[in-house]
């Protein structure tokens, strides 16, 4: 019986995102770039940190990401050999790692959309928080399967 309620919350959560990602998309075209906060005089102060904030935080994502790629690689080259990682083992670790990157992704698309944002840029920054919730959920259940058939 659990499994089961499992199964139905496996199929429902990215039917949910996805319908999330359609619905913001069709709205997003009907909105107007009408800015949603009182401008201030350190607004453009503001702007610049959160901007250096973003930059680093995007940094952070493609190190993450080209480190990961670099390591599987690697440990692919020694599981040539006799005494290298299976294929699977290096498979976990890439998606860990990937799904690591895409959380840094979201956090630089969080950071250039809180200074006065847009109705455009939120419905931006749903869109594309939704999609890459929904990679991650994908991403998850991956890794989550795949550690259940090497623990098993």
């Amino acid at each position: 019986m659990e499994s089961r309620g499992t199964d139905w919350a496996n199929v429902l959560l990215p039917l949910a995102l996805i319908g999330g990602l359609v619905f913001l998309l069709g709205f997003g075209g009907a909105t107007g770039g009408e800015a949603l906060a009182i401008e201030s005089p350190l607004e453009a102060w503001l702007e610049l940190g959160v901007g250096y904030l973003a930059f680093a935080a995007e940094s952070a994502a493609a190190f993450v990401i080209g480190l990961a790629v670099a390591r599987a690689f690697f440990d692919f080259a020694l599981g040539l050999g006799a005494h290298g990682r299976s294929p699977e083992e290096i498979r976990l670790a890439l998606g860990r790692m990937l799904a690591l990157g895409l959380e840094f992704t979201i956090a630089s698309d969080i950071l250039r959309t809180a200074v006065a944002p847009t109705r455009a840029d939120i419905v931006t920054l749903g869109a594309v928080v939704l999609l890459r919730t929904l990679l991650n959920h994908f991403l998850a259940a991956d890794i989550r399967e795949q550690e259940e058939r090497s623990a098993g």
